[in-house]
């Protein structure tokens, strides 16, 4: 029998939440272009069923979405219960789904406060809950959790954001440290500036350039540029990265001033 590549995935199947655009529909693609079967989720089946075409479009993979609101528990339960009775097994599980409400310290709503904790955290928790017991059982399996470089550093008003994002990064930690011995790695990407639309809907022309001058790169990323990164912790060639936290930011952290 031909031994896999480092980066093949075929047989195995992969949950990125959030899977509709951006971030989630470029690593999407990426796994099914490396083999693996692919179900997505966001809120819009619209959205869902036009991504689906793009991200099965000229390959062999199968791709199925699940319509679910992640910042209600019930439907993220019930999304870990569909997912196994649609794919049979998830072995990869994407934590992408996110939002981010900027609100200075002084002026945050409690709504919107509570919101952002369910979607960009608990949701999270509850879902690799869920979900890892069945990757225990087969002794694999591939946790990623979608950080951001501003759950390392900040800006102004993006308190629940970064208190979100940052809380991941020690939940990979100890995630890891359970799931290491039945040879499960968790791990987070910590994206900088991607041309998605939560950061573009949020951003004037001058914030948009002042965020591209501070890469070193000089620009944006493109969603594409997260699915190698992506796809290297989700394979067999990132089988001995664990509990880290993997910053794509175009060398903006790099600058200190």
């Amino acid at each position: 029998m031909k031994e896999k590549g480092l980066f093949d995935l075929s047989g195995r199947a992969a949950l990125i939440t959030g899977g509709s655009k951006g971030l989630g529909k470029a690593m999407a693609r990426g796994f099914a272009e490396a083999g693996a079967d692919v179900l997505i989720t966001s809120r819009h089946e619209d959205e869902l069923r036009a991504a689906v075409a793009e991200i099965r479009d000229g390959l062999r993979s199968r791709v199925e979405y699940i319509v679910a609101d992640m910042t209600e528990r019930e439907e993220v339960t019930k999304l870990a219960e569909n997912a196994l009775a649609t794919m049979g097994h998830v072995d990869i599980l994407v934590n992408n789904a996110g939002s981010n409400v900027p609100q200075p310290i002084d002026e945050i709503v409690d709504e919107d406060w509570d919101r952002i904790m369910e979607l960009n955290l608990t949701s999270i928790m509850v879902l690799t809950r869920a979900l890892v017991p069945q990757m225990k059982a087969r002794k694999w399996g591939r946790v990623i959790h979608i950080s951001s470089i501003l759950g390392l550093g900040s800006k102004e008003a993006r308190n629940s954001y970064s208190a979100t994002k940052s809380a991941l990064v020690g939940f990979a930690k100890a995630s890891a440290l359970d799931l290491g011995p039945f040879n499960v790695t968790v791990n987070c990407i910590a994206p900088g500036p991607f041309l998605t639309d939560l950061p573009l809907n949020l951003l004037n022309d001058e914030q948009k350039q002042q965020f591209a001058d501070f890469t070193a790169l000089g620009r944006w990323g493109e969603p594409r540029e997260l699915a190698g990164p992506a796809l290297l912790l989700a394979s067999e060639a990132g089988s001995y990265i664990t509990g880290a936290t993997l910053l794509v930011d175009g060398g903006a952290y790099a600058r200190a001033l």
